[in-house]
């Protein structure tokens, strides 16, 4: 029996769904991102592919606690009514962003939705990483990041990736990883991070807090498995999931928004986390990701496999997963292009500014290819994050 309302699987709906795109950030003089009018009624792509039904009947992430440091998380939102504290002015979210990252992490399933978190028991600690628009910085991440810890969050998702570090921010993940907690963080900013089709793409590279040591980078990919050809890069990454076209919640309101970007995969992955968490809880923050990583389809970059890595019977081997500085981590990723989901990643840079922009959106369901990248970093690495897996 399944722990939780799971939606039943179905065929894909013909019917395409208009949703107004969730922003990243938002302009000095823009409103507050709203709610939506519209209700996700077919199931989305994206749990088709990560195949949560099944997962849903050995967890559902009860009692472990998931901190989202991005723009806050709205107590409002109904599908995450009463599972919301909030550090400081962080239950109140004027962008809209970690409301809806903490909704794929862990909204409730209602009547008549096909949409739902991986963890739908688990409970949200809404904390800051961003000023109240959504711009981030070294200082506040880490002091996002601390909080958490302070929290006792077991598993952080960190939805700025910035282009440089700080001392303060590795001192803040170091310190999360010894109290134990599972870290993750999107490899890359979320579009709108360049400006303009007519600029060259930039070199791979690292972003942070995902590329330092302990930290799980996930990257995002589309329903056909690739991403766009000027989509931004990272040196390396652990896992990809969903995060082009993905459906999720608002900050206030039942309907939902459609969003593109790594912090969105990112999300994924700490709901997975939490579903380990809490069905294995003798397993360490440390091993529970490597398993999230040694359980994941073999790919250019792992997949991650919620299902696989819940009911894996053996613990996972560390030695599956490559350390600092071998020799699979020393080419940078390159995943296929993804032709098809630029008119996704179009309307996302148009809804930066906080416009109220609608995407026609169809569901999409196709086998992702297969290969193989950078692994998890355990963590206590003092090494400094190196190029990703071969390609």
């Amino acid at each position: 029996m399944p722990f939780v309302g799971a939606p039943a699987a179905v065929a894909a709906d013909p019917k395409p769904l208009r949703l107004p795109v969730m922003p990243a950030r938002l302009d000095a003089d823009a409103d507050c991102t709203g709610s939506s009018a519209q209700r996700a009624t077919t199931v989305p792509w994206e749990q088709q592919r990560l195949q949560l039904t099944r997962a849903w009947e050995f967890s559902s992430g009860s009692w472990v606690t998931v901190a989202v440091v991005d723009t806050g998380v709205s107590t409002a939102a109904p599908a995450l009514k009463g599972r919301v504290t909030a550090v400081g002015q962080a239950g109140e979210d004027c962008v809209g962003h970690g409301s809806f990252v903490a909704g794929l992490v862990a909204a409730a399933a209602s009547d008549g939705v096909r949409f739902a978190g991986v963890a739908q028991r688990a409970r949200i600690v809404a904390v800051r990483g961003t000023d109240a628009r959504g711009a981030a910085t070294a200082a506040s991440v880490a002091a996002g990041i601390s909080a958490a810890v302070q929290a006792e969050a077991e598993v952080i998702v960190v939805s700025p990736a910035l282009e440089t570090g700080s001392a303060q921010l590795t001192a803040a993940v170091r310190s999360a990883v010894a109290h134990d907690a599972v870290i993750v963080a999107a490899a890359v900013p979320d579009p709108p991070a360049k400006s303009g089709a007519d600029q060259e793409t930039p070199a791979p590279r690292d972003y942070w807090p995902a590329a330092q040591s302990g930290v799980l980078s996930v990257l995002d990919v589309g329903a056909d498995g690739g991403r766009p050809d000027d989509a931004l890069l990272p040196r390396g990454a652990d896992l990809t999931a969903p995060g082009d076209g993905v459906i999720g919640i608002g900050p206030r309101g039942s309907g939902h928004f459609i969003g593109s970007g790594a912090s969105f995969a990112a999300a994924f992955v700490a709901g997975a986390a939490a579903q380990v968490r809490s069905a294995h809880p003798e397993l360490t923050g440390q091993q529970s990701a490597e398993r999230l990583v040694s359980t994941a389809y073999p790919d250019t970059v792992p997949r991650l496999d919620p299902y696989a890595a819940v009911t894996a019977v053996s613990a996972p081997r560390s030695d599956r997963a490559a350390r600092p500085g071998t020799p699979d981590r020393q080419v940078p990723v390159a995943l296929p292009a993804d032709a098809g989901s630029r008119p996704t990643r179009r309307a996302v840079l148009l809804a930066a500014g906080g416009g109220a922009v609608m995407l026609l959106v169809a569901w999409a369901a196709v086998v992702v290819p297969r290969g193989r990248a950078r692994r998890w970093r355990p963590a206590g690495s003092d090494i400094s994050p190196e190029p990703g897996g071969e390609v």
